[in-house]
């Protein structure tokens, strides 16, 4: 362990490997609000985030969980569901610029954090991000779960989206 007086302990949060916390420093740095995208193997998590001295304030939180409500039947853990998880979070959001935290988590384009991106960028959260990091729009309508499955998905998306919209705006 320590050899000598010079040993630093890290944060907690860094040992733990939560908190890049030289990312963190360059996020808040820019000013603007963070959308925070997470994601596990059932659901996405967006947020849109600012900045306070006591801690970050959530301006906008969604959980896929609660695309239920609007009437999505299927998996919670797919592609369709991070965009409309993200739809969502944009249409409750109070600000119309963010840049995106991904946290520890290592990024893939065309994944589920871009989807969700994808549809803050959608709701009129310009979220900058290059354009060969997105899903085609045919996958962010489940058009590839349509080939393996034999479910009905890209209308689902769309009717959930007018629903979203109906109700929030």
């Amino acid at each position: 362990m320590a050899d000598s007086s010079n040993y630093r302990v890290q944060k907690r949060r860094r040992r733990d490997q939560e908190t890049d916390y030289q990312n963190r420093l360059s996020l808040l740095k820019s000013g603007k609000p963070r959308a925070v995208v997470r994601t596990s193997n059932q659901h996405t998590r967006v947020q849109v985030s600012e900045f306070e001295r006591e801690g970050d304030r959530n301006t906008a939180q969604t959980v896929s969980k609660q695309l239920e409500e609007f009437g999505w039947d299927h998996s919670t853990g797919n592609l369709p569901a991070a965009y409309l998880t993200g739809f969502l979070a944009g249409m409750k959001a109070d600000t119309d610029k963010a840049v995106l935290d991904t946290g520890l988590r290592s990024i893939k384009a065309g994944g589920r954090t871009f989807a969700a991106v994808q549809g803050l960028n959608d709701a009129g959260v310009h979220v900058p991000v290059g354009e060969q990091m997105v899903p085609e729009q045919g996958r962010l309508h489940g058009e590839h779960i349509e080939e393996m499955k034999d479910v009905e998905i890209s209308d689902d998306v769309e009717s959930v989206k007018e629903s979203i919209e109906g109700e929030l705006q």
